[in-house]
């Protein structure tokens, strides 16, 4: 098949064409940055340009976003023209072209506020169920151009999936608090018991997606590495949550000893991927027991997709405070 994948340059975009190169499809990859990946330079807000790049497209992959990071460097009106208005161009023309597949790459961060219950309360179950409160301009644009897929399979029966994905970047984390208290890597396998998902992890998620697309029609679906927790355990993850883990992982102290790591005190919410798991037949490999293991053999635990495609950062400019120019 052939398959356009936007944002080809960036972390997701590059692990498919990638990926999409080693098998038997025909990817073209779509940036504005220029890259190793990249077939064609350009905005996907740019309607003729798209239309021309969907010359003959079999399926849309549709990762080029301005990302949570760019909040702080770039006008609102920059994340509707591309998150909207790029997302919109894309819709038109896959119609137009009879795509057989439309796969919109969202974020977990389009749940917003709904991700933090109040002091005292227990930790969040998230499922696909769960209302959206956007908290800043890229949470609103997330959940338009989710919404502009389900317009045009609704009115157009254009089959379009959204995977709303949680967090593979291997940069420092947008957190001060975080960055002060825990090396990256402890940082990064804790998340894993609750909202990262491994780079191998999300492209297969894509490749089930724009297969099991013209069968399923439409659908929402978070894309995170498999929970250990359950409802009964929100409460004391809220209160305590190295208790919660050491019940469930007896051995991981020992290894979080020995490495001078520790686990988060407290957390907030978990993400549920039972939907995609069930729909999509989806199999996540690198939740925390794989990492664990692979830490205790001396091992990396992330994927080798991963470290491959390695860190790209999201500003050429160094900021005072650190990485980000917002917490």
């Amino acid at each position: 098949m052939r398959i356009l994948v936007t944002g080809s340059a960036g972390h997701l975009g590059e692990a498919l064409m990638r990926t999409l190169k080693d098998g038997e499809h025909e990817p073209i990859g779509l940036d504005l940055l220029p890259s190793s990946y990249t077939d064609v330079v350009g905005s996907i807000a740019d309607a003729e340009l798209v239309q021309r790049c969907m010359k003959d497209v079999d399926v849309v992959l549709h990762t080029a976003t301005l990302h949570k990071p760019h909040v702080g460097t770039h006008r609102r009106q920059e994340f509707v023209d591309t998150n909207v208005t790029g997302t919109l161009a894309l819709l038109e023309a896959a119609k137009a072209a009879g795509v057989r597949a439309f796969i919109f790459t969202s974020t977990t961060s389009a749940f917003g506020d709904a991700l933090t219950p109040p002091a005292g309360e227990p930790a969040a179950w998230i499922t696909e169920d769960v209302a959206s409160v956007p908290k800043n301009i890229y949470g609103v644009t997330k959940t338009a151009a989710e919404d502009l897929c389900e317009l045009f399979h609704r009115k157009m029966g254009l089959p379009c999936l959204v995977l709303r994905t949680s967090r593979f970047f291997p940069e420092e984390d947008d957190d001060p608090e975080t960055r002060e208290t825990y090396t990256s890597d402890n940082a990064k396998v804790n998340e894993l018991l609750y909202r990262r998902v491994d780079l191998a992890d999300v492209v297969s998620a894509h490749l089930l997606a724009m297969n099991r697309a013209p069968a399923l029609g439409f659908g929402r679906y978070i894309i995170s590495a498999t929970t250990p927790f359950g409802p009964s355990d929100l409460a004391e993850l809220r209160a305590n949550a190295p208790a919660v883990v050491a019940r469930l992982y007896p051995d991981f102290a020992a290894e979080y000893e020995r490495r001078g790591w520790s686990m988060f005190p407290s957390i907030d919410r978990v993400y549920v991927n039972e939907r995609a798991r069930r729909d999509l037949g989806w199999r996540p490999t690198y939740d925390f027991r794989f990492a664990l293991d692979r830490l205790k053999a001396g091992e990396e635990p992330r994927s080798r997709i991963a470290r491959e495609v390695g860190a790209k950062g999201y500003h050429r400019t160094t900021f005072e405070k650190g990485p980000y120019p917002v917490g």
